[in-house]
């Protein structure tokens, strides 16, 4: 199952010009800078920017140029939410979901409306109107409604840009259960890596209408050779398993291929799959072992490749953790001090570990 999008829009000076095949499922995202694209690419998507091209979603061919195929927005099995919630401020909660679900056919409807508004936490706001609910609440209801269509696709405008941080931390907790509920693919557009980070396990790098990265998460943030400067975001994500906990000290050891890091403790459970985010200004590195110091995870590795930051003074080091890898900042001063080349044993000191979900 895959998505392919072949597109070329040329537009009061700016082109759009992609050619991705993406996963059929799971959350891929539209990763990148402000005017990179991301935003006219979900349009041309969902039809409602016209760009030249091929799109078939898991065998589905949406449209065809050279076939003389398109099919409108209205008959694409597609679900959009947008920045804004968008409600119709005149119906209750339960009429605007209730709106999703009358677009779609009753032989096509395949969402179990209960578990949607179970899992989404809307139950309780059903009867109430979209001008007494929070930013949170309204976009949680905004994703049930384009839902409740039986999308095959869903996309997502960043959905959380005009949430507060607080609202933020409120919704992502179920957009992490819709991801892990959910069959179909999602296609995410966000410029906040953080977010990127906790829900994409693909990712397409955008910059000036073009794709200049993309595949899986973990493995393209790993990359030194990314087109696109990530600079105080460089780093890398790894999916692990909460295996111990330390109720002395609230801490928790995350387990992943190639070692295990320790944590704060969030009350996950024990054995439940979780991902830690690692940024490269949080790694240091040594030739040896240090016995006494405050940096608690410490694990040894390989230096696999040296690459250039933004700026010449320093430089990113990518280390091969068993089968993970991890990058770390340094210094060039630090880096020729060291006599680091590929192929150097080092222990990489790990500063701070963001457990994302």
């Amino acid at each position: 199952m895959s998505i392919v999008v072949r597109y070329r829009l040329d537009h009061t000076g700016f082109t759009l010009e992609v050619d991705l095949s993406l996963p059929g499922q799971g959350v891929t995202a539209l990763f990148g800078p402000s005017g990179s694209g991301k935003t006219t690419l979900l349009r041309c998507i969902a039809g409602l920017n016209r760009a030249k091209g091929f799109l078939s979603v898991n065998g589905e061919v949406w449209q065809d140029d050279e076939a003389g195929h398109l099919l409108p927005t209205h008959e694409r099995a597609l679900g959009y939410v947008f920045q804004e919630a968008s409600l119709f401020p005149h119906l209750s909660v339960e009429d605007n979901l209730n709106f999703g679900l009358k677009r779609t056919p009753a032989a096509n409807r395949q969402v179990d409306r209960a578990h949607l508004v179970e899992l989404l936490g809307i139950a309780h706001l059903l009867k109430r109107r979209p001008d007494t609910l929070s930013g949170g609440e309204k976009q949680r209801v905004a994703i049930a409604r384009a839902l409740f269509t039986s999308p095959r696709l869903l996309l997502m405008d960043e959905p959380l840009a005009a949430l507060d941080l607080a609202r933020k931390q409120e919704i992502l907790p179920y957009l992490e259960h819709l991801h892990d509920e959910l069959k179909m693919p999602v296609i995410y557009v966000s410029h906040a890596p953080d977010e990127v980070a906790r829900l994409a396990d693909h990712i397409v790098l955008m910059d000036a209408g073009r794709a200049v990265a993309e595949g899986p998460l973990v493995e393209t943030l790993a990359r030194l050779d990314l087109p696109l400067n990530l600079g105080e975001d460089a780093g890398v994500v790894l999916d692990g398993v909460l295996s111990q906990r330390d109720e002395t000290w609230q801490l928790a050891r995350v387990d992943f291929p190639g070692g295990s890091l320790w944590v704060r403790e969030h009350g996950v459970p024990l054995g439940h799959r979780v991902r830690v985010r690692i940024l490269a200004r949080d790694v240091s590195l040594a030739l040896e072992q240090v016995e006494r110091t405050s940096i608690q995870n410490l694990l040894p590795g390989r230096v696999e490749e040296i690459g250039d930051d933004s700026h010449p003074a320093l430089a990113l080091v990518r280390v091969r953790v068993g089968e993970s890898a991890l990058i770390a900042r340094l210094t060039r001063r630090s880096v020729a001090a060291l006599n680091l080349a590929p192929g150097s044993a080092i222990w990489a000191q790990v500063k701070s570990v963001a457990l994302i979900g």
